[in-house]
């Protein structure tokens, strides 16, 4: 991961991103991805974000942001050609690091259970499916 570096995640960063999102099996984008919702997500979470980058290709990128009491995770890919290099690793280290600054002590990530490459990943940077909770959703539009 020599080449790599990370960074905040800006609006700018928007087609690039929706771009690697769609590339990835088992991620799924929803009706809150498009450049005027994550334009409010930044601006609700500024700094929070990340993106990876090559040589100034965009290699992973990541939204994440908190409600106060919790951190959460969103849309965590890494280009097929960079995965297994650490930089996953780095783009949640990164989240991490910016939720402890803001006195945000737990984070939580949705992944699909059919997402097999991304439940291993999460399980091995120390992520667990709670046993004592289950997520319930009501689309409300």
């Amino acid at each position: 991961m020599t080449t790599v570096t990370i960074r905040a995640f800006t609006l700018a960063d928007f087609d690039n991103a929706i771009a690697l999102w769609k590339s990835i099996d088992g991620l799924y984008l929803n009706e809150a991805d498009t450049r005027e919702g994550v334009a409010a997500f930044l601006q609700r979470n500024p700094g929070i974000s990340a993106v990876a980058e090559d040589n100034g290709t965009m290699v992973g990128a990541v939204l994440c942001g908190h409600n106060g009491r919790a951190g959460h995770l969103y849309h965590l890919a890494v280009a097929a050609t960079h995965r297994s290099q650490g930089v996953g690793r780095a783009l949640t280290t990164f989240c991490a690091s910016r939720l402890l600054e803001a006195g945000i002590q737990r984070c939580n990530i949705f992944v699909y259970s059919n997402n097999d490459d991304g439940v291993k990943f999460w399980a091995r940077d120390g992520f667990v499916a709670p046993t004592t909770w289950e997520v319930m959703q009501k689309r409300l539009a």
